[in-house]
């Protein structure tokens, strides 16, 4: 293959390396169960302002907003909103040009 050919080939595949984003992703949460009000942290990476829009509370159902409270990017603590019960799992909104709802594997406990 002539070297002519090569460069542009590999110009576009750094190119397409450096514009993917940095995925977020919950590792933990302590505790792991809370009542309406409280705070919780919330543990992972990519969490900070730049890749993680909104947290929600879901059970497939039903999505409740939660408001976050401080966010760096390996951890997120999050106020409990009114109506929440059960066993919830967690719900990032991405920020970027193209918004994901994406479910996290932490769930959480609401008394």
């Amino acid at each position: 293959m002539k070297l002519s050919l090569v460069v542009p080939i590999l110009m576009v595949a750094i190119f397409a390396l450096c514009a993917q984003e940095a995925m977020p992703r919950m590792s933990s949460i302590e505790p792991s169960s809370a009542k309406v009000g409280d705070v919780v942290t919330v543990t992972g990476e990519n969490l900070d302002k730049a890749n993680v829009a909104k947290v929600y509370l879901t059970n497939q159902k039903t999505d409740l907003e939660c408001e976050v409270t401080s966010q760096t990017a390996t951890e997120l603590k999050i106020k409990i909103p009114a109506k929440s019960t059960g066993r919830l799992a967690l719900m990032i909104l991405t920020n970027g040009k193209e918004q994901r709802l994406i479910e996290q594997p932490v769930k959480l406990t609401i008394e």
